[in-house]
């Protein structure tokens, strides 16, 4: 029963302080906004160098992707092009793309089959060179 009546009074004199603050501050109660007025042409300002910096990066991501896809889609066409060809076994040979310069790498059974896969790589609409990392297997 003491508890209770030690924690009602805590209670009471909290709410009484809070009250006294509320009314000695300035504050009143419940809060009041402090807010100034905006310049609108400030914000103008703000919203448009916002804006183009956005648009900037955007501009930016977007080519990046458009990069990323073509490299893709050079990669996609030659290694379609080597497990369509009878010489070359696909699965061996690594293609890694890097703007318009694709590099092969990987162990190909023959020379031939070496030769082959650089000039099916060479020979792809959008490359304009080929790097061969290719080891021959040695029998």
């Amino acid at each position: 029963m003491r508890l209770i009546r030690k924690l009602v009074v805590l209670a009471i004199i909290g709410g009484g302080g809070v009250a006294a603050y509320n009314y000695w501050s300035d504050h009143g109660w419940p809060l009041r906004s402090r807010a100034t007025t905006l310049d609108t042409a400030d914000v103008k300002r703000e919203a448009v160098r916002l804006a183009t910096r956005a648009s900037a990066k955007a501009s930016v991501a977007a080519t990046q992707v458009g990069v990323t896809m073509s490299e893709g889609a050079l990669t996609a066409k030659i290694k379609s092009k080597m497990a369509l060809d009878d010489h070359v076994n696909a699965r061996a040979v690594g293609v890694d793309t890097s703007g318009s310069v694709v590099t092969l790498t990987g162990v190909v059974g023959s020379a031939a089959a070496r030769e082959r896969a650089v000039s099916l790589a060479r020979d792809t609409e959008g490359v304009t060179r080929v790097v061969d990392r290719l080891q021959v297997r040695q029998r």
